[in-house]
């Protein structure tokens, strides 16, 4: 499939033809540039990767508050030490795939 990239604010359309308008910033369809192949392809890996990224910040959420469940609930300190160890790894975890998301859009791989 076909990518446009709006040459006004950057927003990408998958599609045989760009869109008449940019849903995003309004612009008109001459607005819109096709991407060469190489390009495409860079783009579809870079939603594949800030997918990922998304989802292992998403589990490592989970992870958090399941985690803060157990600090709370304190059976023992053992237990308590466990929890808050997982709980800061997860954080650890969040914020580099935050940053890596960072550092896509810096270069405009968001996509």
């Amino acid at each position: 499939m076909k990518k446009w990239k709006c040459q006004v604010c950057g927003y990408i359309h998958d599609g045989e033809e760009p869109p008449e308008t940019c849903p995003r910033c309004g612009a008109k369809k001459e607005k819109f540039e096709e991407l060469d192949d190489e390009t495409a392809s860079k783009i579809e890996r870079a939603r594949h990767s800030n997918a990922q990224h998304a989802r292992l910040i998403d589990l490592a959420r989970q992870i958090e508050y399941c985690c803060n469940d157990g600090i709370e609930d304190n059976l023992d300190p053992g237990c308590v030490g466990v929890f808050t160890k997982t709980r800061e790894m997860c954080w650890e975890m969040m914020k580099m795939s935050m940053a890596e998301i960072e550092v896509h859009v810096g270069k405009k791989k968001w996509g």
